[in-house]
């Protein structure tokens, strides 16, 4: 009962903030500079008032804010999320396209970060004055520092170029025949670059934390106890220790979900992958003011379920924790 309270109360604070999130969003992009009118006029190759205005009024950017945001809402609750300017085609059409791609990305180099930090920091707290702690410190600091762009370059030229062992862009090969085993395989040889290039930066994070919270809990005396028992240091590590040391790893990483949503923006730009980011990238540049609000609102949507998973998980995973706050 506690738990289900629990859901209901997060799906509410969820909810509010889903309104919060529709209504910044909309409030900063409308007022924003750069007209759509103008945009699309130009398109068409002539940008003079007399089209900027028939433009205005046949996707009703000729009314206030206010009244734009309304009739926003009016056509949201209805589950109308509006027709993309520069496609001419409804924009959930256009996000339920790149999305799951999006989702792969993310989803990927999450789980990466997430096991090889868990093991690079469980394995840097058996020894932490070590070299391979030293290692995993360096490393952990060049990686959190590097940025995302740039190492996705790196990627590029050194594994797609130099040494040619991945593609560099898209999702798939040109032309490739074959069953869905080699569509698949196709498609993550094209997921590995794009995808470690995001883990790289929060696999930095994930393993410092580890380490730190290993640290922590095989210092404690619970484990100290069990090592006075006569149980093996393998089973006090990985069996006792490491159940209480990931959870502020796996918090972090719920947490941290936007932001890898986020930098799939630049990840996707970078190695032309077709997802929401580039999707994003494209809506801002051509002031396709519905479609980035859609585009925006299915992160949010995301970024909360996340966040409300990762919540459960931490109750799930530490029994101690009964409390529906």
């Amino acid at each position: 009962m506690a738990l289900f309270t629990l859901v209901i109360r997060r799906t509410v604070y969820g909810l509010i903030l889903v309104f919060a999130v529709i209504l910044l969003n909309f409030t900063l992009i409308h007022i924003a500079p750069g007209d759509p009118a103008e945009m699309l006029a130009g398109e068409m190759g002539g940008a003079t008032q007399e089209i900027m205005a028939s433009i205005r009024v046949a996707y009703g950017l000729d009314k206030s804010i206010p009244e734009q945001f309304l009739i926003y809402l009016g056509r949201m609750a209805r589950g109308d999320m509006g027709t993309s300017f520069y496609y001419n085609q409804p924009v959930t059409e256009l996000i339920l396209q790149r999305i799951p791609e999006t989702l792969s990305l993310s989803i990927t180099a999450l789980m990466m970060a997430i096991i090889l930090g868990i093991i690079l920091g469980t394995i840097a707290s058996q020894n932490p004055q070590g070299w391979f702690s030293g290692m995993v410190t360096v490393g952990s600091i060049a990686g959190f520092a590097a940025p995302v762009f740039w190492v996705g370059i790196m990627l590029l030229i050194l594994f797609a170029y130099l040494v040619p062992l991945f593609p560099g862009f898209g999702i798939r090969t040109v032309a490739l025949t074959g069953g869905p085993v080699i569509q698949a395989l196709d498609f993550l040889h094209h997921l590995v670059l794009p995808a470690v290039t995001l883990a790289i930066v929060f696999l930095a994070q994930y393993s410092r934390l580890m380490r730190a919270s290993m640290l922590d809990v095989l210092g404690s005396d619970f484990v100290r106890m069990l090592r006075a028992k006569g149980l093996r240091e393998r089973v006090v590590v990985y069996k006792h220790g490491m159940k209480n040391a990931i959870l502020p790893v796996i918090t972090i990483a719920g947490l941290q979900f936007s932001m890898v949503f986020g930098g799939a923006v630049i990840v996707e730009t970078v190695f032309n992958w077709p997802g929401m980011g580039q999707l994003a990238y494209e809506s801002i540049l051509r002031r396709d003011h519905p479609l980035l609000l859609a585009i925006l609102f299915f992160s949010a949507i995301i970024v909360i379920i996340v966040n409300i998973v990762t919540d459960l998980s931490y109750r799930l995973l530490d029994p101690r924790i009964k409390g529906g706050h």
